[in-house]
């Protein structure tokens, strides 16, 4: 049994026990039965009406109950429509003054939640505001009334997010900008002279509106200060070319050109300004010195035809370079000839140079021949014979492949101007063909002399003897054995006496004598007899002869190259 159901018990009891307590008081009091019968009914009414009020509170505590669980209801449903969240269960089957209390709890809780997420899209709102006016973008596109979810307030922190990252890339851009366009202004002496340009070098920096058009707007400017600074300085590089072109056409004094030392670097207005001064003064000098500017232009262009390989045809094409009528006219010739020949070098420089590398070569190549053909290098002892070998191996194995180079970079070049290129008046490659070709006849006209040198010599020898070649050592230093005799045709001929007649002009003489070959009259061969020590330098010299001849060949083989 409940609690309440024996409070209950015990309040009927002391209900009866009361009235008979009264029953009693009025016995003894000698309560009439009338009047006791009414006391009593006035007793009933009493406890009735204690009762129905009683009732009546509780009857009204249940409305008002039901009453506030239909008005949680129905703004939770409110609410959670508005926080887009699932609604509102109740688990179970609660008592009225448990359900009214959970419904009243959670009505508190999403109040809550609501008022916080407005909170925070009032300061998110306030955010985009401040860097939509910055940037000059369109605000984030959210309904300020409604309560955002919170899928809608991380994606608007997020693009205020990606706002804040553009802000600080576009204010880096800008002040980048800002600083060169202000270095630029001051390199070039100007003044901001428009409301876009003083809201840039002039007011704050966080007052520049960062949109993409003034950034774009920023660009140009920087670009077009940028185009007028190398504007000013091609100009000044100009006019500094023109100055030192016309200080030494002129022959200027350094003395007279230090004061202009200062100007000689900078392209500043005033730089500029001073620039085009000097070149005004030296333009005067030069219509007061003619002469001498056109001998000064003259001479670059014999230097400008050298370097193209002009020939003699070409420069005679330039009828006016012999003239000695020295008037503005002829000064206006030469210079636009001047001007053209370095046009044209600069332009086939490269092929040019290629040339003058192939043609330094080439000398370099002959001079090896030379000094291969010459058999007093053997004697040398420094070890230059082996640097030279080296240097002449290498020489032609870069100097056919150079040629190829120069080739093929002359056939693209007269693809290009649909013209042939020419070196002295003739195509280059037919010109080292040339080369070539006279190479191979004089290597051919030398063989041939030594072929006719060598069967003279021989015959001489077959009829008077052997003839002194080289000097050997000093006669002091040869040793002394006697000297033998040969038998030619039954006559025994005493090198002894020829020896004592030649040795003291030569200090010691070597005697190189032919290979033994069959005399004319068909008799036995020749016997030579001769110092033993002379037969070891003898032999030491037709060993470096066959050197000589081995090493020229292999020059022949690899240094020709088909023509």
């Amino acid at each position: 049994m409940r609690r309440s159901e024996v409070l209950a018990e015990e309040s009927v009891l002391c209900l009866q026990k009361a009235l008979m307590n009264l029953r009693e008081i009025w016995e003894v009091i000698g309560i009439p039965e009338d009047q006791r019968l009414q006391r009593t009914e006035v007793v009933k009414k009493h406890i009735k009406d204690l009762l129905d009020m009683m009732i009546a509170e509780e009857e009204s505590l249940k409305e008002r109950l039901i009453k506030s669980i239909a008005n949680c209801q129905k703004e939770l449903a409110t609410l959670c429509r508005e926080l887009r969240v699932e609604p509102f269960q109740e688990e179970g089957e609660p008592t009225i003054l448990q359900l009214e209390k959970d419904l009243r709890t959670q009505v508190e809780l999403m109040r809550k939640q609501k008022k916080e997420r407005k909170r925070e899209l009032k300061l998110l709102q306030e955010q985009d505001q401040e860097l939509c006016e910055v940037l000059c973008v369109p605000h984030y596109d959210i309904d300020g009334d409604a309560v955002p979810s919170v899928e809608e307030l991380s994606q608007f922190r997020q693009h205020l997010a990606a706002l804040r990252g553009t802000k600080a890339s576009r204010r880096e851009e800008f002040v980048n900008l800002k600083r060169q366009i202000i270095l630029c202004m001051e390199e070039l002496d100007h003044t901001p002279d428009t409301s876009f340009e003083r809201d840039v070098v002039c007011e704050d920096e966080d007052a520049f509106c960062l949109s993409l058009e003034n950034i774009e707007t920023l660009q140009k400017l920087l670009q077009q200060l940028e185009m007028q600074k190398s504007q000013n300085e091609a100009v000044c590089e100009g006019l500094r070319a023109q100055i030192q072109e016309l200080w030494d056409r002129l022959q200027i004094p350094a003395a007279e050109r230090e004061p202009l030392a200062m100007v000689m670097t900078g392209s500043k207005a005033k730089v500029k300004k001073a620039l085009q001064s000097e070149v005004d003064r030296l333009e005067e000098l030069k219509k007061q010195n003619m002469k001498t500017v056109i001998d000064a232009i003259r001479v670059e262009l014999a230097k400008y035809w050298d370097q193209c390989f002009y020939s003699q045809e070409q420069r005679r094409a330039f009828a006016v370079y012999s003239d000695e009528d020295y008037t503005e006219t002829l000064l206006q010739l030469h210079d636009a000839e001047i001007v053209r020949l370095k046009n044209y070098y600069e332009l086939h420089k490269e092929l040019f140079e290629g040339v003058r590398k192939w043609e330094e070569s080439w000398r370099l190549f002959l001079d090896f021949e030379r000094k291969a053909s010459d058999p007093s290098r053997f004697t040398n002892r420094g070890g230059n014979l082996l640097k030279e070998e080296k240097q002449r191996a290498r020489l032609q194995k870069t100097l056919p492949k150079l040629e190829e180079e120069l080739k093929a970079q002359i056939e693209m070049w007269e693809q290009e101007h649909s013209k042939a290129f020419v070196v002295n008046g003739q195509k280059f490659m037919e010109y080292v063909a040339e080369q070539w070709e006279m190479y191979r006849l004089e290597k051919e006209r030398a063989k041939q002399e030594r072929q006719l040198k060598n069967k003279k010599q021989t015959e001489t020898e077959m009829l008077y003897g052997s003839a002194p070649r080289t000097p050997n050592k000093r006669r002091g230093l040869l040793p002394t054995t006697p000297g033998k005799v040969r038998k030619l045709n039954t006559t025994i001929v005493s090198n002894a006496t020829a020896n004592s007649s030649i040795r003291p002009a030569f200090g010691g003489t070597v005697y190189h004598s032919p290979v033994s070959r069959h005399p004319p009259s068909g008799s036995k061969p020749v016997l030579t007899s001769t110092h033993s020590g002379r037969k070891k330098a003898r032999a030491a010299l037709h060993g470096a002869d066959k050197e000589n001849l081995e090493l020229n060949g292999s020059l022949l083989s690899e240094g020709s190259v088909p023509l």
